[in-house]
């Protein structure tokens, strides 16, 4: 006999996100590729327009699909890139000026820098105690729990979970910033 928590109806489903990074939110010096499910930074900044939806300080874009519910996940390839951070923000998240990557400033991330992973938690945080460096970063979103967790796409060690957020009804979006100079990601 099932219990009643191992039927279908009540079971979470999980589901690939499909990730498309919106051109209109690239700070100036990411080039994207042309199906836009990979990035880089460039050598020196594109002339954009500015509109009010581009970062203009953090080399950071922003995915065009949001979530406002459910349980979803997506993988980054990580393996050549050295500087970069990843995971979710608030559509309000601030795009102008410079600002904390915290859940305070409406994103949850994790870093890459100096070769060790940071969560992104305040101006303090401690580094990530990890066994090896991943090459891919499953993020996986649960909404309604208020959970953004990161591990590794290929041993499925976690590395980080942030638990207990409140989205307030607000639409999420992918994250991603780039620091260093030869620096790429792609979905995978």
């Amino acid at each position: 006999m099932k219990k009643w928590k191992d039927a279908p109806l009540f079971r979470k489903q999980i589901q690939k996100a499909n990730v498309t990074l919106d051109p209109d939110t690239a700070h100036p010096q990411l080039i994207l590729s042309k199906d836009r499910k990979s990035l880089r930074r460039g050598d020196k900044e594109q002339v954009l327009p500015n509109n009010p939806e581009r970062f203009n300080s953090w080399p950071c874009v922003l995915g065009l699909e949001g979530f406002t519910a459910g349980r979803h996940f997506w993988e980054v390839n990580v393996r050549s890139a050295e500087r970069w951070a990843l995971g979710v923000a608030r559509k309000s998240v601030r795009r102008k000026d410079f600002f904390y990557f915290s859940p305070e400033e409406g994103i949850w991330a994790v870093r890459k820098s100096g070769g060790l992973y940071w969560p992104c938690t305040s101006p303090d945080s401690s580094p990530l105690s990890l066994s090896e460096k991943p090459k891919r970063i499953r993020v996986t979103l649960d909404y309604e729990e208020g959970h953004v967790s990161f591990s590794d796409a290929d041993s499925g060690a976690e590395l980080y979970m942030f638990s207990g957020a409140s989205f307030s009804g607000e639409t999420l979006l992918h994250f991603f910033c780039l620091w260093g100079n030869k620096t790429h990601l792609s979905i995978s």
